[in-house]
């Protein structure tokens, strides 16, 4: 080799053990040597400079431990317990008889014809969602022969299912709306209280259970939105009550609608379960229905989780009325605005499912009998479970779990008892003593109603 190579060389080791050295300086430690040319002592030898960051680790050592969601944390317990006996009453999702989740037929039906359609894209939806979607939601909640969509008075929106049209609602009121203040039944869905909270509103209370009757205070509710200010926001459960399943009568809805009106006070239903609880569409509507035909303004949050099993498609729409067709056409355009930053626009698939049923009558006959098919089985349930407690001479008075509605019972049962049954009969539900009823079939409705007595008569 000639002093020109020779030169060129040791230029390119020197060169190279420079970047090596600085790399090692980097990496730290976790470097290995044998990877470099440098030697062992060398890299022992070299001072490491951490970051004056990393000197002190992470920049997020003082985030403390969040606690589980106490509905979501049911199930997460549920899932640890290694007992072939346990029983999760605690999840909001329907079970068939054998205790697995159902995918209705007509989605089935509804989701091959999408697959078998050859226009079918995945482009962006609008802001707004499925046009589609929107336009027979607000038809299937307010009537298809309701005046506020024949005049062209109702913003509808898509939305991230029940949870993402009160968001989407609860950020626009606290944009647009003069009141902060939105009243909640007590007790209510763990989650509405945040949903608000964090969309800027503040959430207030107004009295609805009474736990000495296990059924409404009616009352109490009368009393706590006639003391609101004037224009405070009041969210109303538009059938089948989370958590408590019970509802006001007809007359009793028809009082309220006229006190809200006399008040001025904004109603903000949540629709979570139409068709669900009763069977029937109409039926579980006529709240809604009720104060629309007064002309009045008023928001309503949709979601088609339970009702169509959509839970993990995220299915749902935010309506608002309006007093008139300009209004409504305003308040979309800012509606626009908050779902824009929030997430863009909301997803194809699910939206798609929903209109597909609803816009053919074969398909839309086919899931009312579906529907109704769920809705009778949860309230079979209800029968079975007030029988073999009754059978069982179990002490109090059960009648309250045939007479509410829904998904969910409000048993009565305090933190102890419930306790008490997690720990000795692996059964699990919330704390407050909410059970699932879609969650209860033959097999293990004995192991409830001999878990139930227990607690009553041992706590």
């Amino acid at each position: 080799m000639d002093e020109a190579n020779m030169r060129v060389d040791r230029t390119s080791k020197s060169d190279s053990e420079r970047r090596l050295s600085t790399l090692v300086r980097h990496l730290g430690a976790s470097c290995s040597p044998s990877h470099t040319s440098i030697s062992t002592e060398r890299f022992e030898n070299s001072k490491i400079s951490l970051s004056p960051m990393a000197a002190f680790g992470s920049v997020f050592a003082n985030v403390v431990q969040a606690p589980e969601d106490p509905i979501l944390g049911v199930t997460v317990a549920y899932n640890k317990d290694p007992s072939p006996l346990k029983v999760n009453l605690g999840v909001g999702a329907y079970r068939t008889e054998e205790g697995k989740p159902l995918v209705l037929n007509v989605v089935k039906k509804a989701e091959q014809s999408l697959i078998n359609d050859p226009s079918r894209f995945k482009e962006y939806l609008p802001i707004t969602g499925l046009a589609e979607f929107n336009k027979l939601s607000a038809k299937l909640i307010f009537g298809a022969d309701s005046p506020a969509i024949q005049e062209n008075r109702v913003a509808t929106v898509q939305c991230l299912s029940g949870t993402g049209s009160l968001r989407v609602g609860g950020e626009f009121l606290a944009k647009h709306y003069h009141e902060r203040s939105i009243y909640i039944p007590v007790p209510t869905w763990g989650n509405h209280p945040k949903v608000f909270m964090m969309a800027g509103l503040k959430p207030m209370s107004y009295r609805y259970y009474d736990p000495s009757t296990r059924g409404l205070d009616f009352q109490g509710l009368v009393e706590d939105l006639s003391a609101a200010p004037e224009g405070s926001i009041v969210l109303l459960h538009a059938c089948a009550h989370n958590p408590t399943g019970v509802d006001p009568t007809p007359e009793q809805w028809e009082q309220i609608r006229q006190l809200l009106r006399s008040r001025s006070l904004l109603p903000f239903f949540d629709s979570a379960y139409q068709g669900f609880a009763s069977g029937s569409l109409d039926k579980d509507a006529h709240s809604v229905r009720l104060f629309v035909a007064d002309g009045g303004e008023l928001l309503m949050a949709q979601s088609y989780a339970k009702n169509m099993g959509l839970y993990g498609e995220r299915v749902g729409a935010l309506s608002i009325v309006c007093k008139s067709a300009d209004v409504a056409g305003k308040v979309e355009s800012q509606l626009k605005l908050v779902i824009r930053p929030m997430y863009s626009n909301p997803p194809l698939h699910g939206a798609s499912i929903v209109a597909t049923i609803l816009r053919s009558p074969e398909l839309y006959h086919e899931w009312t009998v579906e529907l109704k098919a769920m809705a009778d089985r949860i309230i079979s349930m209800r029968q079975e479970l007030f029988n073999a407690l009754q059978a069982k001479g179990t002490p109090g008075d059960w009648s309250h779990i045939i007479k509410q509605i829904g998904m969910f019972t409000f048993t009565g049962l305090n933190k102890e008892q419930v306790a008490f049954m997690t720990r000795e009969y692996h059964i699990y539900m919330t704390s407050d003593g909410r059970i699932s009823m879609a969650g209860l079939n033959s097999k293990n409705l004995p192991q409830l109603a001999d878990a139930i007595h227990a607690a009553v008569t041992t706590m």
